[in-house]
């Protein structure tokens, strides 16, 4: 069992910047597959950004350029870095991790909220 802990949500205006964390417990972090969904009120969770064991990286569309994800593997924890934000960026934001695709396992997710 892999346990995900989430932090770093908050509200912040339009323009600004939030950095995610995602902590695992386990030590075999080094060959999970990571990432970042996000899910708004009353829409469907949707993909992010993800990073792969040996660090191959996506992003979804909507983010490219304005986010950025990275993994620490001695710390067994993946960030997210949020720049410019807009309101439509405004979910909570969960953590996943997967042995092969993602969605193995899931954080409990962390609230961010852009508004002026």
């Amino acid at each position: 069992q892999v346990h995900l802990v989430e932090s770093g949500g908050g509200s912040v205006q339009p323009g600004g910047s939030l950095r995610l964390s995602c902590s695992a417990s386990r030590s075999i972090f080094s060959i999970y597959n990571m990432g970042w969904y996000r899910q708004a009120p009353g829409k469907q969770r949707e993909f992010v950004a993800g990073i792969s064991h040996y660090g191959n990286i996506n992003y979804a569309d909507s983010v490219k350029g304005r986010f950025t994800i990275s993994r620490d593997n001695a710390k067994r924890t993946v960030y997210l870095q949020m720049n410019s934000l807009k309101p439509e960026d405004t979910s909570v934001y969960i953590c996943t991790a997967g042995s092969g695709p993602l969605g193995d396992y899931w954080g409990q997710g962390t609230q961010v909220t852009v508004s002026s």
